[in-house]
């Protein structure tokens, strides 16, 4: 993962419509992510590989749980990313037919380094229009905290169902409910309050569809795609420990308001965020430790076998 040491701080076509006052659009919004992967590569697996469950499951390892270890299963890695989940169900099972898609190429060029001699079919598409796969060619898609980010989410629901087969499978890992994780909320409103100093109106429209974030209103949309499937939405925390200034460090990394910060308020936010996942108990070396929660969901949408 690329250092967050900008001085400026991230520039896009959605933080400067903000600023001005103004509502960015669906445009604004490719901009604003592919921006923020481009500045900083990887970013998403540097916070989601370290916290864990109860069980020591990272969520790329939760979802992977849905994939039987079928000879010959075709899974789509939607929103690959750099190829953490890929890499995952390569390493479990190499006769899987593996494809992963995602629309900025930085990313897509640390995946190939990760699953170099692997196989994996690796292609660069938004998701909202996946020409590159057949009709029911894929028995299971699946999607690492980026659904959250796709709007219209529509069109990426309805391809999705066109690319799977009658009996094939959809899972996606999104936003829990934030009372679920200890703290989680704090995290959030202190990130937030750092940003809205610079930008008043940052967090009053969300990056992607906001159905996204509830299991009721998630369950409702995919059902308007998938009348007749079975929908589950099972919730999970996954945590992680270590130095607090680290643990800070990862935390932040992981919400996109952070990249907006400039470096001198960001390390201001990041003082006051250790403070705030400061735990009782230090290391040998005197340092104090930090403990960071958040709450995680599984969406899984199956064929309904009544």
């Amino acid at each position: 993962m690329k250092a967050i040491n900008s001085q400026k701080g991230l520039n896009s076509i959605w933080t400067d419509s903000l600023s001005r006052n103004l509502c960015p659009d669906g445009n604004a919004l490719v901009d604003h992510l592919r921006t923020v992967h481009q500045e900083h590569t990887g970013f998403t697996e540097a916070c989601a590989s370290s916290c864990r469950d109860e069980t020591g499951r990272n969520s790329y390892e939760w979802l992977a749980e849905l994939v039987p270890d079928n000879e010959g299963l075709r899974v789509l890695d939607l929103a690959c990313g750099s190829g953490p989940l890929l890499k995952i169900l390569f390493d479990r099972n190499k006769n899987l037919n593996l494809k992963g898609i995602d629309m900025c190429p930085e990313e897509l060029v640390l995946a190939k380094t990760r699953l170099i001699n692997s196989g994996v079919n690796l292609i660069e598409s938004k998701a909202q229009n996946l020409t590159a796969i057949n009709n029911n060619s894929i028995d299971i898609v699946l999607c690492h905290w980026a659904l959250t980010l796709m709007d219209p989410i529509g069109p990426v629901l309805d391809e999705v169902r066109r690319v799977l087969t009658p009996e094939g499978r959809f899972a996606a890992l999104v936003d829990g409910p934030m009372n679920t994780a200890p703290g989680y909320s704090e995290v959030h409103d202190l990130i937030y309050s750092y940003v809205q100093e610079e930008i008043p109106s940052y967090g009053e429209i969300d990056l992607g569809d906001p159905r996204i974030r509830g299991s009721e209103s998630l369950s409702n949309l995919v059902h308007k795609t998938f009348p007749e499937a079975y929908v589950t939405i099972e919730t999970n925390v996954v945590s992680m420990e270590g130095p607090v200034t680290q643990v800070a460090e990862i935390a932040a990394g992981f919400f996109y308001a952070a990249f907006v910060l400039k470096s001198e308020k960001r390390k201001l936010m990041i003082t006051s965020l250790s403070n705030l996942l400061a735990i009782s108990k230090e290391s040998t070396d005197g340092e104090r430790q930090g403990r960071f929660s958040m709450p995680i969901s599984r969406l899984l949408v199956m064929p309904d076998i009544k």
